[in-house]
C-alpha cells in the first residue's frame, strides 16, 4: 500500500519536491498537493517579465492540471491550509476537512515584507510576490501616473523596469548607498545606476521612507531626511520572510524559519520543509537554485536513499531587458583575498573577480555576463586556476588560446 504524501505549498520549490519524490520514488507514495492560490504550478521568477508585457500568465505555468492528472497527483488550488493535526497526523482545510498523511511537506514560501509605515495600508500601496500582485499593478500602469518602487535589490529593480515598460513614471527609492548591495560591488552598482537613470528612473540612494502620504489614496511619501514625492502607486520590494506561521501554530521548531536538518526534517520526524519556508544551518534561502538542491536532497531522502543537503554558492542575474549583470559567491573579499579587475566605462563593461589563493571564490559580470557561466563552475568546483590566473579575467575563450 503507497503512504500518504501531502505536500503544503504548490510554488516552485514543492512542485519541485513532488517531481523528486515522482523520479526517485516512483509508485512509493499517494500524493496530494496544496496551493492557496487559484493555479496550478508557475514560474514565480518570471512574474517581471509578465509584469513588463513580455509574456502572460499562460506562458510562465510550469505544470497544467493535466500533468497533475498524469502523474497520479491530487491537486487542491484556492485551499489554504489552516491546522496540524500532529497527534492524529491530518493536515486541516480552512473548511474544516481532514486530510491524512504518513509524510508531510511544508513548502508554504515566505510573505513579501510590508514596512509597518503610517499610511501603509491605503490602496495602491503593493506587494510585489504573485500573480495577484502583477495584476494589480499592471491594473495600475494602465491608469498611468507615478510609480514609486521602495527597493533597490533585484526584486525591486525588476518591478521598477516593468512599471516603466507599462508606460508609468517611476522612481526607485532605496536605504542603503548603492543599488543591489548584495549582490554588486560599489562600481558595478554605479554602472547599473546610470544605465536604469540613462532609461529615466529616478534613483534615490541613502533615504529612509518615513509615511505614505494620502487619506483616501496614496498621493505620495515622505522621507526620513525631509522631502517628498509624489506617486499613484507605490511598490513594496524590501525583502522577504519565510512563512513559518503554520509550523509554528503546529509546535514545530522555529526560528526565522522552519528549523531543518540535511535531510530536510522538522523537529516532527514525519514532517519535512522545503524552500523558502526553511532556515538551514542558521540561513534562510531566497534564490531558485538552493531550493532545487533542497528538493532533490529531500526526495532521494523520502526514496530511502542517503540524501543530504549541502549548500553551495548561488548566482545571481537581473531580469532587466538590455542589462547583462551577473554575480556569485563572495564578490566582497577580504585581507586573504586578491582582485582581478577590468572596467571599460566607456563600454559600461566591468568585471571583478575574487580569488583565494588558486581558487575562485567571487566574480561581478556587468554589461557582458556571457562568461558568467563558466566563472560559477570555476567557483563551485574549487578548481586551482594558477595556470591561467594571468588570463582568467578575460574569460574561456582567452584562457583556451593562451
Amino acid at each position: 500500500m503507497r503512504q500518504r504524501l501531502v505536500v503544503i505549498g504548490n510554488g516552485m520549490a514543492g512542485i519541485r519536491a513532488v517531481e523528486e519524490v515522482l523520479r526517485q520514488a516512483p509508485g512509493r507514495y499517494a500524493i496530494t498537493v496544496f496551493g492557496a492560490e487559484p493555479y496550478p504550478a508557475y514560474n514565480r521568477i518570471q512574474l517581471s517579465p509578465v509584469l513588463a508585457g513580455d509574456k502572460d500568465l499562460h506562458d510562465i505555468v510550469t505544470h497544467d492540471r493535466a500533468w497533475y492528472g498524469a502523474n497520479g497527483v491530487e491537486l487542491f488550488t484556492g485551499t489554504r491550509i489552516s491546522g496540524i493535526d500532529r497527534a492524529a497526523r491530518e493536515a486541516i482545510t480552512e473548511a474544516g476537512e481532514r486530510f491524512p498523511y504518513d509524510r508531510l511537506i511544508f513548502a508554504t514560501g515566505s510573505h513579501p515584507v510590508v514596512l509597518p509605515l503610517p499610511g501603509a495600508g491605503l490602496p495602491g500601496v503593493l506587494a510585489f510576490r504573485d500573480i495577484a500582485d502583477v495584476e494589480a499593478m499592471s491594473a495600475a500602469a494602465r491608469r498611468g501616473g507615478r510609480a514609486i518602487v521602495i527597493g533597490g535589490g533585484l526584486l525591486g529593480l525588476e518591478a521598477a523596469s516593468g512599471l516603466q515598460r507599462q508606460g508609468m513614471s517611476v522612481s526607485v527609492v532605496h536605504l542603503m548607498p548603492s543599488l543591489m548591495e548584495r549582490q554588486l560591488d560599489a562600481e558595478a552598482a554605479d554602472l547599473l545606476r546610470r544605465e536604469l537613470e540613462r532609461r529615466g528612473i529616478a534613483i534615490f540612494t541613502s533615504v529612509q521612507t518615513e509615511a505614505i502620504l494620502g487619506t483616501d489614496r496614496i498621493t505620495g511619501i515622505r522621507f526620513a531626511e525631509g522631502g517628498e514625492i509624489p506617486a499613484d502607486l507605490v511598490v513594496m520590494a524590501v525583502g522577504v520572510r519565510p512563512n513559518a506561521d503554520l509550523a509554528r501554530a503546529a509546535g514545530l521548531a522555529v526560528e526565522r524559519g522552519v528549523i531543518v536538518d540535511d535531510q530536510l526534517r522538522t523537529s516532527d520526524p514525519a514532517i519535512f520543509a522545503v524552500g523558502e519556508c526553511v532556515e538551514h544551518r542558521g540561513i534562510c534561502h531566497g534564490l531558485v537554485a538552493p531550493l532545487y538542491a533542497m528538493a532533490e536532497a529531500l526526495g532521494g531522502h523520502l526514496a530511502g536513499l542517503d540524501a543530504a543537503y549541502v549548500p553551495q554558492p548561488v548566482a545571481t542575474r537581473l531580469k532587466v531587458s538590455g542589462i547583462d549583470l551577473f554575480s556569485a559567491g563572495d564578490f566582497v573579499g577580504g585581507a586573504d583575498t586578491e582582485d582581478l579587475v577590468l572596467s571599460d566605462p566607456g563600454r559600461g563593461v566591468y568585471r571583478r573577480l575574487v580569488l583565494r589563493g588558486d581558487r575562485l571564490v567571487g566574480a561581478v559580470l556587468y554589461g557582458d555576463a556571457a562568461d558568467g557561466p563558466w566563472y560559477f563552475d570555476l567557483l563551485q568546483s574549487g578548481r586551482c586556476v594558477a595556470a591561467m590566473r594571468d588570463d582568467l579575467i578575460f574569460g574561456p575563450a582567452f584562457c583556451a588560446a593562451a
